[in-house]
């Protein structure tokens, strides 16, 4: 007969009742909480306590489990279960939590914890451009553009929606990925290891050893978390393919545009002030491609709207004081309604682009991530 261990080897939490009437062992972590709670919400848990345990193996008189989770995962799964799950606004510093109450809770079927940390999840990688667009304004305070104290990194993202089977979360995640540079899409996320399960930080660079929670939390090092090679791949075809959308755009809907058929300044030199407006939004446009405007050289959604605010803007110089664009009322929503259909073409495009989903009957089909592991494998 095995002894049951030591409670001196293990460590504690505040979740260490004294009525408590169950042992949760986790790596070197003791919890002793009430069978109850666990009960109530779940009926893995049920199952579990329902079978006979001899006597002798208890801990002080208490009846043990070992669990082979993550500490850290079942820590934010009891605060979960004994103070609730409340998010008041977007912030980054939920994604902890979130993720780790979200493995839990599909683990052990807590469907309602599962509801919520999905809904949450799915507020802040929405799969409608109309969410897109609510998610970009909550990331953007007086005027300063920040999504990084908002929402995590993608590339976490990723990583959960992979583990998890949450491919709803993929097309938007990868779309806020590629808005960065080609050299922060390599390095990938900072993170800390007390902050991550054991077998997303076997990912990490360097790959890091997790032998106890305590171990790594006390370290406190940072870690980079990347992309595999071909979700690197798929997000840098995919930056591609918006920077190549926003191209074509131009090209088609700018370059020597008409102007409307009800023009106001057709009177004038043929519309000259419209054809005029039209070039100097194009121009604006170019820079935004090439980066030089703002830096979001791969974020077509962004450049599109920002064409239509142009249309109204008063900052503008002419060489002697501010001024607007002197575009007409029916160009001006001519050109409006071609950004607003642009948009919701390119926010359809975006599962295609980074390989998500297939493309349309007669064009050339992209590797999927998984397709293109199996191809290297295969040439192993």
């Amino acid at each position: 007969m095995t002894a049951p261990p030591l409670l001196e080897n293990f460590k504690t939490t505040d979740f260490w009742f004294p009525d408590g009437n169950v042992i949760l062992l986790v790596e070197d972590i003791a919890f002793k909480v009430h069978q109850g709670q666990l009960v109530r919400h779940s009926d893995v848990f049920r199952d579990m306590f329902s079978l006979p345990q001899p006597a002798s193996e208890t801990i002080d008189g208490v009846p043990w489990v070992q669990l082979h989770d993550d500490p850290s995962d079942v820590l934010h799964l009891l605060r979960a279960l004994y103070d609730g799950l409340y998010f008041n606004k977007p912030s980054a510093g939920d994604f902890c939590a979130v993720s780790a109450v979200l493995r839990m809770s599909t683990k052990y079927l807590i469907d309602h914890l599962r509801e919520r940390c999905l809904a949450r999840l799915e507020a802040d990688w929405p799969t409608t451009l109309v969410g897109w667009d609510r998610r970009e304004q909550q990331a953007t305070v007086d005027t300063r553009y920040n999504p990084r104290e908002h929402f995590p990194h993608p590339v976490l993202v990723i990583q959960l929606a992979r583990e998890l089977s949450l491919d709803q979360l993929l097309p938007c995640a990868f779309y806020d990925l590629c808005r960065y540079g080609p050299r922060k899409i390599a390095a990938g996320a900072s993170t800390i290891p007390a902050l991550l399960p054991a077998k997303v930080l076997a990912q990490a660079h360097p790959p890091i050893q997790t032998q106890s929670s305590s171990t790594s939390a006390a370290n406190g090092h940072v870690v980079q978390l990347r992309l595999s090679k071909p979700h690197l791949r798929a997000t840098f075809l995919g930056r591609e393919h918006g920077q190549r959308f926003l191209a074509d755009f131009i090209q088609r809907e700018l370059h020597g545009r008409a102007i409307s058929a009800n023009c106001a300044n057709r009177a004038h030199a043929g519309g000259h002030h419209c054809r005029e407006s039209y070039y100097f939004i194009m121009l604006n446009l170019l820079r935004a491609v090439s980066g030089i405007a703002t830096g979001r050289d791969a974020d077509p959604l962004f450049s599109l709207v920002q064409a239509v605010e142009m249309l109204s803007r008063t900052d503008f110089s002419d060489g002697t004081r501010q001024c607007g664009l002197r575009i007409c009322a029916s160009c001006k929503e001519d050109f409006s309604l071609a950004v607003a259909k642009a948009r919701k073409e390119a926010w359809d495009l975006i599962p295609e682009w980074f390989g998500l989903r297939e493309k349309s009957k007669g064009e050339q089909q992209p590797q999927t991530p998984e397709a293109e592991q199996e191809k290297v494998q295969g040439a192993n």
